[in-house]
């Protein structure tokens, strides 16, 4: 499903690549967490796979496609591929609950009666039914970010990214999160997480890819993690 072979990542005239020959392959319906320091890594890696970034050289393929051979007009065909959940939400403000997951179908010409019939569904999925018409300022925090985590998945990616989605919750709204990410891998799409929460980690016993200075340093099943303080 993600394959990167011996990808290096390097910034203009920086000494020190952000990525230094990563080689890592993700199995389709796999969840697998990526843990690392700020500035590790971890964040160049998954701009790499949504092909905001390119690598500077290496080799990528992500659900088939070969990024070296993928035309800039086909990278909005990829990302329909991806969802993508954020650590600060980015919801509409002005939009409801289903408003906003409704618009992630609207910009790719979903007709409103298919829009109509799908949004419950995820709704549904990630705990949210009966806050169709909340506002987000109305919601909690794990609930708007379960919000977010529903518009990514509306369109039925093969891959879920979600970056730090648990990084301004706390613990018990965060674990909510979690359980939507695991129930979703359980319909059979692949996630990726990335974390600092080490509680988190510990607690769901998955694969584990430790990054440090832009190289992994560790890829474990049903691993903990603790963090190295000595970079």
């Amino acid at each position: 499903m993600i394959l990167l072979d011996r990808v290096i990542k390097t910034y203009g005239k920086a000494e020190n690549p952000s990525l230094d020959r990563i080689t890592l392959h993700v199995e389709p319906n796999e969840f697998v967490v990526v843990v690392g320091q700020s500035g590790a890594g971890k964040t160049t890696l998954l701009r790499l796979l949504t092909r905001e970034e390119k690598p500077t050289s290496g080799k990528i393929i992500v659900g088939g496609i070969d990024y070296d051979k993928l035309k800039d007009h086909n990278i909005p065909m990829l990302r329909r591929k991806i969802g993508v959940v954020f650590q600060d939400f980015k919801l509409l403000p002005n939009k409801t609950v289903f408003e906003n997951i409704a618009f992630a179908l609207e910009i790719v010409g979903v007709s409103s009666r298919e829009i109509k019939h799908t949004v419950p569904k995820v709704l549904e999925i990630v705990n949210l039914r009966g806050k169709e018409k909340r506002m987000p300022i109305e919601l909690s925090g794990g609930e708007r970010q379960r919000v977010a985590i529903a518009r990514a998945i509306v369109r039925q990616p093969r891959i879920l990214i979600a970056d730090e989605p648990t990084g301004n919750l706390d613990f018990k709204h965060a674990w909510d999160v979690i359980k939507v990410l695991e129930k979703i891998n359980r319909y059979g799409t692949t996630v990726l997480l990335t974390t600092h929460n080490q509680e988190i980690v510990n607690k769901l016993k998955r694969r584990v890819v430790t990054i440090s200075n832009g190289k992994i340093i560790s890829d474990r099943a049903n691993s903990g993690y603790k963090e190295d303080r000595n970079n």
